[in-house]
């Protein structure tokens, strides 16, 4: 079972979460983190609800309480109101370069036996060439929608 962190809230930390609660002008997601952690408190001052009573009250999950107390008592208090950025980048599959290549195959000769390129034989064509390891008709299309190429 993941280890249970036990807050306890100075009385500067208290004032602090109990000013961005009340100023009406703090985003939802660290008004609700906010006040999650005043329920949270065990001090003498706190409340100190259960996290399954906090999460009914508040409508998150208990997950969420749980992940939110361990980042207050490892990061402390700021780090618990802001998330995290992600570090994880997106993998960039089809860039500019795609896009010139196969702005520059549309604008070729069809293929013997064609009189134009249609979708699908760009797409063969592209993975012919190895452009791309692989890549779909809607890819395509929406490639050639952005450069405003027709294949008609």
């Amino acid at each position: 079972m993941a280890p249970r962190y036990k807050v306890t809230l100075t009385k500067e930390e208290r004032g602090e979460l109990e000013a961005l609660t009340r100023n009406g002008k703090t985003a939802a997601p660290k008004f609700i983190h906010a006040r999650a952690l005043l329920l949270c408190d065990a001090g003498e001052s706190g409340p100190g609800w259960k996290v399954a009573d906090i999460a009914e009250a508040l409508g998150i999950t208990p997950r969420t309480i749980e992940h939110l107390k361990q980042r207050f008592v490892e990061e402390g208090l700021a780090s618990a109101l802001v998330r995290k950025p992600s570090t994880r980048v997106p993998p960039v599959t089809f860039d500019g370069a795609f896009d010139a290549r196969l702005t520059a195959l549309a604008c070729s000769a069809a293929p013997a036996g064609r009189s134009r390129w249609t979708v699908r034989l760009l797409a063969e064509k592209v993975v012919e060439l190895n452009i791309a390891a692989s890549v779909s008709t809607m890819t395509i299309q929406r490639s050639l929608k952005k450069t405003n190429l027709s294949l008609t």
